[in-house]
């Protein structure tokens, strides 16, 4: 993708997957990475079910859906519900496992309830969410789980233990979806990008700089991009592309992947 085009209003049109008739279930939807990956899958066609605890948010992703050739149906939900988390999944088609929290501390000043929070939300869910999709995608011989995962599902940075404990376990959960799901034409990836424009980066930069005692501008430039070769943040709509391509007609043999989306960090 390139970094000066965005997708246009109807990705369809310009050879992106016809997605009519597919049901997906897209976590941490009101903003961000969710937001834009259930607009790119309601513009392909899929009806989409929109979850995630900020309800606003998801009245305002339900407005910026209309006239989009898939509805989009707001779910709100707390995932540390877990019984409804697996139960909300029922009947999907395709599930993008999205929604995930931060919190930047020292491993010895880390709030152990929040380390727990972390993994009910970002590893325990999708496998929840998972196991209460499987059975439709199974019955039927189809499915598309596609797992947002992280720079950091392949990496560790300091400060990070939750996160980056997290994603490392979404990406085996993945690859574990992956092996069982073939024979039953069920894919699993992940999507692994760098720093990505949302507003959960946003409120990194600032725990960030306060944890390294500098300037949020040195936090982006010398803590975030270090490693980059691409020196810019990747727009929420890149990520949702990649979705999109994992969903789509042409990937059914790509299985148990990371897509890495990280400007050449771990090209290192």
């Amino acid at each position: 993708m390139s970094a000066s085009t965005t997708p246009g209003p109807d990705s369809r049109a310009s050879g992106g997957p016809d997605l009519s008739g597919r049901t997906a279930l897209v976590t941490g939807a009101a903003g961000g990475i969710g937001r834009a990956c259930t607009l790119r899958l309601a513009t392909a066609g899929a009806r989409v079910r929109a979850v995630d605890l900020d309800a606003g948010g998801l009245t305002d992703v339900v407005a910026s859906a209309t006239g989009l050739p898939g509805p989009v149906e707001a779910h709100p939900m707390d995932l540390t519900d877990l019984e409804a988390a697996e139960r909300a999944a029922s009947g999907t088609d395709i599930l993008v496992n999205n929604a995930g929290l931060q919190l930047v501390r020292p491993i010895e000043d880390f709030p152990p309830e929040v380390f727990s929070r972390v993994l009910t939300v970002m590893l325990e869910a999708p496998f929840r969410l998972v196991r209460g999709a499987l059975p439709h995608m199974y019955a039927q011989g189809w499915g598309r789980i596609v797992n947002i995962s992280s720079v950091h599902g392949l990496r560790a940075s300091p400060y990070k233990s939750a996160y980056v404990a997290a994603k490392h376990g979404l990406e085996g959960l993945s690859k574990v979806a992956a092996l069982e799901g073939a024979e039953h034409g069920v894919t699993s990836n992940c999507v692994s990008p760098g720093y990505v424009r949302t507003p959960l980066v946003e409120r990194q930069i600032a725990d960030q700089a306060e944890a390294h005692g500098i300037s949020p501008e040195r936090v982006v430039s010398e803590v975030m991009l270090a490693d980059a070769a691409v020196k810019r943040l990747v727009e929420p709509e890149e990520v949702a592309e990649a979705v999109a391509y994992l969903c789509g007609p042409h990937t059914s043999f790509i299985t148990g992947a990371s897509l890495s989306m990280d400007g050449g960090w771990t090209a290192h």
